[in-house]
């Protein structure tokens, strides 16, 4: 039995919800919290293309370009009486691509994570990461660890895996989220109720697909009538810009795109749609490019990304869709509104 105090998270007295990203990427759960009413005292990313990419589009952001195991918040006075700890800590550690290592992985920041939980005592925390973290016997101690470790500070803990396509991400893409909120904000919170159908990929796309006048957009589109598969962008040490293995890219072939690699450019009018050629049937298709991948995990067109191409599509390909941190981010503000 572990002893808790009741008052240990801190509470809320101001009248806009703050929050600390950490981990933050390219910005996607960044992008839906803000949507979601947070406004953000400060966002760590070790990554600089990234760090490039936030302070591109939100150039009042404050981006700070550091290892988080070199961050202490205590430092920073803004950071006190913070309402929300969000983050997307790097899923390599618990993925199957990365080995599974979990917390023998040295790329493994939950530990960390949860430090920065312990000094600051925020209103609430929202951790993400791949659906393994949730689904897997193996991470069974992983998971009851973190539990733990939130109720001796006084949070209780709500995990589910969602997928994007619920919504309204044309993209079959399960991942874990972590909600820790304190004993006595806990009852409050739901998790949000999935969207209507999502949209296809060939709905989503078929303007940039005929922007530069090609004839057959229209047919692809109706051929493109699913959501995608799950979209992937490479670790630091492995990946690169296509769309995935094998099966992956089977099954983008049906949706009539080649995902051997990214595109450069959209199609021109005189682009033939053929089936059939080349490696196992791809080459005849269209290639996605790293900004129509970007429409595909949620992201407006306005929300440019930096860097070379691989560096690009990694950032796109390791988000976390903006509508489905836009969705937990709302019940999250719903049960910290009533605090302030």
């Amino acid at each position: 039995m572990i002893d808790v105090d009741e008052g240990t998270a801190v509470g809320r007295t101001r009248s806009t919800l703050r929050s600390l990203e950490i981990c933050a990427g390219a910005g996607g759960q960044a992008l839906g919290l803000e949507r979601a009413g947070f406004d953000h005292v400060m966002l760590i990313e070790n990554d600089h293309d990234a760090c490039n990419t936030l302070r591109l589009n939100r150039p009042h952001w404050n981006v700070i370009e550091m290892d988080l195991r070199e961050f202490d918040p205590q430092t920073d006075p803004r950071l006190q009486g913070i309402d929300l700890v969000a983050g997307g800590v790097p899923c390599t550690p618990y993925s199957i691509a990365g080995h599974q290592r979990g917390e023998h992985d040295p790329r493994d920041l939950l530990p960390v994570a949860l430090d920065i939980v312990e000094k600051l005592r925020p209103g609430a925390v929202m951790i993400e990461n791949v659906a393994q973290l949730l689904k897997s016997a193996k991470f069974a101690l992983t998971r009851e660890t973190a539990e733990k470790r939130l109720l001796s500070l006084g949070y209780y803990v709500t995990w589910k895996v969602v997928n994007a396509r619920d919504y309204g991400v044309p993209q079959h893409r399960e991942r874990s989220i972590l909600v820790a909120l304190p004993f006595a904000d806990f009852p409050l919170f739901q998790w949000p109720t999935p969207n209507a159908q999502p949209p296809t990929v060939g709905e989503v796309l078929l303007p940039s697909m005929s922007s530069k006048g090609w004839q057959g957009a229209v047919e692809w589109a109706a051929r493109a009538n699913s959501v995608a598969p799950t979209i992937v962008g490479g670790s630091k040490i492995h990946g690169g810009p296509d769309l995935g293995p094998d099966r992956a890219k089977t099954a983008w072939s049906r949706l009539g795109v080649n995902g051997n690699s990214l595109g450069n450019d959209l199609p021109e009018p005189d682009f033939v749609l053929e089936e059939g050629k080349g490696l196992k049937g791809r080459y005849g298709l269209p290639k996605l490019t790293i900004e129509q991948v970007a429409l595909l995990q949620g992201f407006p067109p306005e929300w440019n990304f930096t860097g070379n191409k691989t560096p690009r599509y990694k950032q796109v390909g390791n988000a976390f869709p903006p509508p489905v941190a836009e969705a937990v981010g709302r019940a999250i503000a719903a049960c910290l509104a009533d605090q302030l």
